[in-house]
């Protein structure tokens, strides 16, 4: 817990991209600008493994106005798009690095090339990442943070790729005019298991409404070799003002922007998802108080894997911020035949609920709950 709470994305107010519109692009509107989004991802070598059925696929994604062909029409919907132009798949059997860098023209900037590809009518996004030696844990397993970090890199580079360009991390560009931003307000995660050092991964994400102002990104991550599903996740996005930092409905033409990309499709079935209240902790409820945001007795963390977790942002915190943790505990027997049912459907072996707050007045910032199983099951 102590490692996903100092992530980005728990910071409070989460300023990367909640679903697909697109890094700020020069030229977007009528102007004829050799410019294209340019994006960093941790990508899988040309020389993944893969298996003769099924080899690796890459596909080469540009965005620039110099392009022949205008996205105007997404899902059989109007949307104020930018020209795009997405090249064949790669695969290592017709294609290798150089190749890639020919095509990209990295020897003249601007230029940029994106691996990862749109499937199910361009619904969904899809990328694969290798798990790298910094990403991994004592057991050699990734991290809840990696975990994380991929999330929202994904996330990224589908706004990136999709079409519609704001001037700031989820922008559009009618909430560009208007200084709004998208700001997370809830995710569920839940791990069936972690991927081990060099292992590739393939990770799927997609957007829905969430009521009537707000947002729910889903994503799932598969094991790219066996296509096994490992990992499943859902957030909750709400819009605010920039310079308010007020909460704000979703006005009309943003929502314009947005009902295109829509997937009425689910990560977590709803009976599997946590949706209950997390309740808030006290110094008279909580059984543990520390500063900072170690909120798990080390021996847990080296017994125990994050198996669950939710998280449920109050209010933002800042850098300078010096916070406090506040935990409590209910112990499992792991004994499925008498503990009461899981919504998850597993019975997890330690079950935690926790609260961020602020040391100087104790503003709570998160509430979280999370779930661990024994490694040695």
């Amino acid at each position: 817990m102590n490692a996903s709470l100092s992530m980005k994305i728990m910071a409070g107010t989460c300023d990367f991209p909640a679903w697909p519109p697109c890094e700020a692009v020069a030229g977007a509107r009528g102007e004829k600008s050799n410019v294209v989004v340019m994006a960093k991802v941790g990508l899988c070598s040309w020389r993944c493994r893969g298996n003769a059925s099924r080899p690796p696929q890459k596909l080469l994604v540009t965005a620039g106005m110099d392009r022949d062909q205008m996205v105007g029409m997404i899902n059989g919907k109007k949307i104020n798009g930018i020209y795009i132009n997405e090249a064949p798949l790669y695969t290592a059997a017709t294609s290798n690095p150089d190749k890639l860098v020919k095509e990209c023209g990295a020897d003249s900037l601007p230029h940029a090339c994106l691996v990862g590809r749109f499937v199910d009518n361009r619904f969904v996004y899809r990328q694969t990442f290798i798990i790298r030696s910094y990403e991994i844990g004592p057991d050699k397993t990734a991290t809840m943070e990696t975990l994380m970090n991929l999330l929202q890199e994904t996330a990224l580079n589908h706004v990136t790729s999709s079409g519609l360009a704001g001037n700031g991390f989820g922008a559009t560009r009618e909430m560009s005019l208007r200084k709004l931003i998208w700001v997370v307000t809830r995710i569920h995660v839940q791990v069936q298991r972690y991927s081990s050092w060099g292992d590739v991964v393939e990770i799927d994400t997609w957007v829905d409404a969430a009521g009537k102002n707000g947002m729910r990104r889903d994503w799932i991550i598969r094991d790219y070799n066996t296509q096994e599903i490992i990992t499943r996740a859902t957030s909750t996005w709400v819009i605010m003002n920039r310079d308010t930092r007020r909460l704000s409905k979703i006005p009309d033409q943003v929502r314009q922007e947005v009902i295109p990309f829509y997937l009425n499709k689910l990560a977590i079935p709803t009976e599997e998802n946590d949706t209950d209240k997390i309740d808030k902790l006290t110094d008279a409820t909580a059984g543990r108080i520390r500063s900072g945001l170690a909120s798990v007795p080390i021996n847990v963390l080296g017994a125990h894997s994050l198996t669950s977790m939710t998280l449920e942002y109050r209010r933002e915190c800042r850098q300078s911020n010096l916070l406090e943790s506040l935990t409590s505990t209910t112990a499992s027997s792991g004994d499925s035949d008498t503990d009461p049912p899981h919504k998850t459907g597993r019975c997890p072996d330690l079950e935690y609920t926790h609260l961020l707050r602020m040391q100087a007045d104790k503003a709570e910032i998160v509430r979280a709950r999370t779930e661990w199983h024994s490694k040695t099951k």
